[in-house]
């Protein structure tokens, strides 16, 4: 943890929604005035995606699951070190995965499935340093992701959602088809198990997001549950830690309510607001204190 170069990372599985928040994030830092180094946690992938495939024919053929859910596929004591050397500085280096061709040619014309070149950060050119993936939390007998980071957010629907958004994503903006898809959900599903969720235990904030609608047969549903046929239950771990004023949330989040000492319940189509109304204070308190640092 730094106080003068804060650490904000988003964790969550791949279709939780934590793209929904790291768009908040950006209105928030936009509204103040802040310059974000934003690190993808794609980009600490271990293997381009040809490699990839090659390994999960591999583990396939001796029995075993890989994916990039697990520990070994991932650069994870890289990341530990550009939280830690960010920390810091106030400077690090990145790079990016490329998800498809269109972003192959924003990032300069590199093709899909592989990485653009690690590139330097100077310390003193961003504010503090926002990650957004599915190992912002991970802590291990080796790894400390955690020790690093200065606020830790978890994104995690309800399982059948988690896949309705993911295979909605994956089949209208990559090109999967659905079964293939569901074969991905599949193969991740031990390591969502040993790797995914234990990071949701270590997270400062959790948002669940928990359906109003069927959603029992997540493999079948044509549309993805709108905010307002869902609720969000908002978990705080240590009410201290950030000055938590639930009086405050329920007098600004009208029909929320308490469902335990610790977490709030939200109307789904409200939670751009509460993000505002809880993590823009967390924000100033963090810049205020690194300018004094």
């Amino acid at each position: 943890m730094s106080k003068k170069h804060p650490v904000i990372a988003i964790t969550g599985s791949s279709g939780a929604g934590t793209t929904t928040v790291k768009k908040a994030f950006e209105h928030i830092f936009f509204r103040l005035e802040l310059k974000p180094l934003v690190i993808e946690g794609d980009s600490f992938h271990r293997y381009n995606r040809a490699e990839m495939r090659e390994k999960i024919s591999a583990a396939n053929q001796e029995g075993h699951h890989f994916s990039h859910f697990s520990l070994d596929a991932n650069l994870l004591e890289e990341l530990q070190n550009t939280f830690k050397k960010y920390g810091e500085t106030g400077g690090t280096r990145r790079r990016y995965y490329v998800h498809s061709e269109a972003e192959g040619k924003q990032l300069g014309g590199h093709p899909p499935g592989t990485f653009t070149p690690w590139e330097d950060i100077p310390p003193g050119s961003t504010d503090l340093l926002f990650y957004e993936g599915l190992h912002g939390g991970v802590k291990t007998d080796t790894i400390n992701v955690v020790k690093y980071t200065d606020l830790l957010v978890g994104v995690v629907p309800i399982v059948n959602l988690e896949w309705i958004q993911k295979i909605h994503r994956d089949t209208a903006e990559r090109g999967y088809k659905p079964e293939d898809v569901t074969e991905t959900i599949l193969r991740r599903m031990e390591d969502y198990v040993k790797v995914i969720t234990p990071q949701f235990s270590q997270t400062d904030i959790n948002f669940q997001r928990v359906p109003l609608v069927d959603t029992s047969n997540p493999f079948i549903a044509r549309d993805i549950p709108t905010p307002d046929e869902s609720l969000v239950i908002i978990r705080f771990k240590e009410l201290k830690k950030f000055a938590v004023n639930f009086q405050y949330l329920l007098d600004m989040l009208h029909t929320s309510f308490m469902s335990r000492y610790n977490s709030i319940v939200i109307p789904g189509g409200k939670l751009g607001l509460a993000m505002e109304i809880i993590f823009r204070p967390i924000i100033e308190r963090m810049m205020e204190e690194s300018r004094k640092a």
